[in-house]
């Protein structure tokens, strides 16, 4: 994958669309690629930015299909998303690089790891996974399948997203397709056998979380050649929202040590 050194990307570059900058950190020796859950956009990973800023300068992806980007196809499969991901990442590799996914972020943040470690000058530093268990572990509810309403009822029993805005119908209408094409992906996804990622892989979890049991969480070791650690917040599927402050020092004291290496 090429690599150009400049701090922003080009008019033409895909990154302008997939990649959010909220806190500039020109001097940061490490870049952290954050990818939101199901239904989620950059704007979830604003304050851990902002935590980390500026040691480490946090990339977060917005995908199609919401927000600024809501007038572009949405895209139905974990293998489009991390290709659009990829194809972003190009003017971002002149310095290390490591990768946070909370839910079905976690596998996306995985498939784009194993693209990424095909060459040794791109592999990344550290993958955290956060909210879902082992990626060869499937998901079986057809939440894409219900309507809205039934679908919001769903996710409110599993814990699986934020819903508070959802009652809002308007709100709704607009994020419901978003929402749904995001859990297909997550429902069709299947893991495909390969070599184990080589570097550090870290595993997230609250204590609550019914969506991400822990020993399934903890499967996550069988996937990497490096070192693997599991560390529990208290909370459930969206622990993260709650403990940024202490996700954030996990992530710089696991960040930190790799860049001593």
């Amino acid at each position: 994958m090429t690599t150009h050194t400049a701090g922003d990307p080009r008019p033409s570059d895909p990154g302008r669309l997939w990649i959010r900058r909220f806190h500039p950190a020109p001097r940061a020796r490490m870049r952290l690629l954050c990818l939101p859950h199901a239904g989620g956009s950059a704007s979830a990973y604003f304050a851990l930015s902002k935590e980390l800023a500026p040691e480490v300068e946090v990339l977060a992806v917005q995908y199609p299909g919401r927000q600024d980007r809501r007038d572009e196809p949405l895209l139905g499969s974990i293998e489009e998303l991390r290709d659009g991901v990829a194809g972003a990442l190009a003017p971002w590799l002149d310095r290390p690089i490591a990768l946070f996914g909370h839910s079905m972020g976690a596998v996306l943040a995985y498939e784009v790891a194993r693209l990424l470690s095909r060459d040794e000058e791109t592999t990344p530093a550290h993958l955290f996974v956060s909210g879902r268990g082992n990626p060869a572990q499937g998901v079986s509810v057809p939440l894409d399948e219900l309507d809205d309403r039934a679908m919001v009822t769903a996710l409110d029993e599993l814990g699986g997203t934020d819903i508070g805005l959802l009652a809002d119908e308007e709100v709704l209408r607009m994020v419901a397709p978003a929402i749904r094409s995001d859990y297909r992906a997550v429902r069709t996804y299947r893991h495909a056998p390969g070599p184990l990622l080589p570097c550090p892989v870290t595993a997230l979890i609250g204590d609550s979380d019914a969506m991400a049991p822990v020993e399934e969480v903890d499967e996550w070791r069988a996937f990497t050649s490096a070192e693997f650690s599991l560390k529990v917040f208290q909370g459930g599927h969206f622990y993260l929202s709650n403990q940024f402050r202490k996700v954030g020092e996990l992530v710089y004291d696991r960040l930190s040590y790799s860049l001593s290496m």
